[in-house]
């Protein structure tokens, strides 16, 4: 029996000692807390130096919101101030690819191009620059890029077409393709030969092929002083207009189907007959009396 006792007593002892351990840990642990709770407290005035930080922190990022919202909205009002702009004017410069050069709709419903001075051409380093021509062209007729790979290369210089009316195209090449004279030439298409010999000169390129006789329907000039105009009609509803100044001869072509050619036959002739070169020197009198209207 005190065996038992003895034995019992031992283990609550055991007990006993290990509950006072667990409590003395926690005891610690406490003091460790309240420690580091005493060891971490700030000052008013520290507590006042921090809440300024994140204050002033806020406020700093506040601004930057604030910067990157109004950056926002002026890119956005820069970039509708330029989709709204009204169109300006082409200015001089040597400017590669297409510069806008149409006026607005006249009260025929055509609208005058005008090539822009700045416009380059594609003829290489040591060219003058190309003089200023103009056209007429109806209204929904657009612009097109030009390729090397069109028929007269790089020296097409401008292209427009519409699918229902038919397209144009405006080629500016050197003299010298036709005749032998120096750089800085001053020749006028009569100098380089009569109408059959200019139209043989670029026809293949151009027209995609020879012309023969029997192809020609009209064949005429007319006069816009002090330049000569060449002009001819084709039996496959191509009308082509030429001059020389200068360096440079300048053609227009226009093609059409035959739907086309029957739709729009009085509005393409118009466009022919309103191909001129700006010589900058006398006032244009105008003679086209001679012109086909068939």
């Amino acid at each position: 029996m005190e065996g038992r006792m003895s034995v019992c007593g031992r283990a609550s002892l055991g007990q006993f000692s290990v509950a006072r351990a667990r409590a003395q840990s926690v005891k610690r642990l406490r003091s460790t807390d309240a420690g580091r709770t005493c060891h971490t407290h700030q000052s008013p005035e520290e507590d006042t130096f921090e809440l300024g930080q994140q204050s002033e922190e806020k406020k700093s990022s506040g601004m930057k919101r604030r910067e990157l919202f109004l950056a926002s909205a002026g890119g956005l009002a820069a970039l509708e101030s330029v989709m709204t702009a009204e169109p300006s004017e082409a200015v001089q410069g040597l400017t590669a690819g297409r510069i806008p050069g149409l006026s607005a709709v006249d009260k025929e419903g055509f609208r005058t191009y005008a090539r822009p001075e700045g416009k380059s051409g594609g003829h290489g380093v040591g060219w003058s620059e190309i003089p200023t021509y103009s056209f007429r062209v109806p209204e929904g007729w657009k612009e097109e890029p030009v390729s090397i790979a069109d028929l007269g290369g790089t020296e097409i210089d401008v292209r427009f077409a519409s699918k229902d009316e038919g397209q144009l195209a405006i080629v500016v090449a050197p003299v010298l393709r036709f005749m032998n004279v120096g750089f800085n030439a001053d020749v006028r298409i009569e100098d380089i030969g009569p109408p059959e010999k200019v139209l043989n000169g670029f026809a293949p390129e151009i027209l995609g092929g020879p012309v023969e006789d029997d192809d020609v329907l009209v064949q005429t000039t007319f006069t816009k002083q002090p330049l000569t105009y060449y002009v001819w009609e084709t039996k496959k509803h191509e009308l082509i207009t030429a001059t020389a100044f200068k360096n440079r001869v300048f053609i227009m072509a226009v093609k059409a189907s035959g739907r086309q050619w029957r739709a729009a036959k009085e509005s393409l002739h118009t466009m022919q007959k309103s191909f001129s070169v700006d010589t900058s020197s006398l006032s244009a009198s105008v003679d086209t009396s001679s012109l086909s209207s068939a």
